[in-house]
């Protein structure tokens, strides 16, 4: 279970504190799939990086499976970072030398144990409808491949939390269809606990769980 409580952000300026977010609650279970609105600026990205233990808040408190990530040390919460969340993003952060297999291990680097890790990330590469493209680097793939396989390198390591900022903003219609179904899909599939932010209405009308960030408040549509 994801738990947030009466989380706060501010950012400091030479005429005072600017809110961020401020008093926000929220909690999710494993199955559990929500996505944030709001317009640009209105601390969607923060929540998602103080979500996944990329940035601390000011005030309140965020645990992931009884877990607080802001109580371990550096080197614990890389760890639990790298286990316990997926992240994907509107630029898929690819690394054009590699194939999409070794793209998809990358996670797997740090593993304490890296048997079976292999056989999964071919799994996965299937499952997102690039079973032919094993071999290929990034550059030799459309954008929606590209983001196809940045989907299953978030997932080889079989994470609770999966986020996504803007997974489909820089897609065509099309391309942001297909990967949408395949997140939504795996989602299902792996039972995580899913948060996508984004600006996309239809991409937001697919979610069983929908919130607006206005006005640094989270409210639930």
């Amino acid at each position: 279970m994801l738990e947030v409580s009466h989380l706060s952000k501010q950012y400091l300026t030479p005429r005072g504190p600017i809110p961020v977010l401020s008093d926000i609650s929220l909690s999710l279970s494993r199955g559990d799939a929500a996505a944030i609105m709001g317009p640009s600026g209105s601390g969607k990205s923060t929540l998602l990086y103080i979500l996944g233990a990329l940035d601390a808040p000011a005030s309140g408190s965020v645990t992931l499976d009884g877990r607080s990530p802001f109580e371990l040390a550096e080197k614990e919460l890389a760890a639990f970072r790298n286990k316990e969340i997926g992240f994907v993003f509107q630029d898929h952060c690819l690394l054009p030398q590699c194939s999409v297999l070794e793209n998809v291990l990358i996670p797997t680097l740090v593993a304490e144990s890296r048997d079976g890790y292999r056989e999964r990330a071919r799994s996965l590469v299937t499952q997102v409808g690039l079973k032919d493209r094993l071999d290929h680097r990034p550059a030799e793939l459309s954008g929606g491949e590209q983001q196809r396989v940045a989907l299953a390198r978030a997932l080889i390591r079989e994470p609770l939390l999966l986020l996504c900022d803007e997974p489909t903003g820089n897609l065509d219609r099309t391309s942001a269809d297909t990967v949408a179904s395949m997140l939504l899909e795996l989602h299902r599939a792996q039972r995580t606990i899913l948060i996508v932010v984004t600006h996309n209405l239809d991409l937001a009308a697919k979610f069983p769980l929908r919130f607006e960030l206005l006005n640094a408040g989270l409210k639930q549509l």
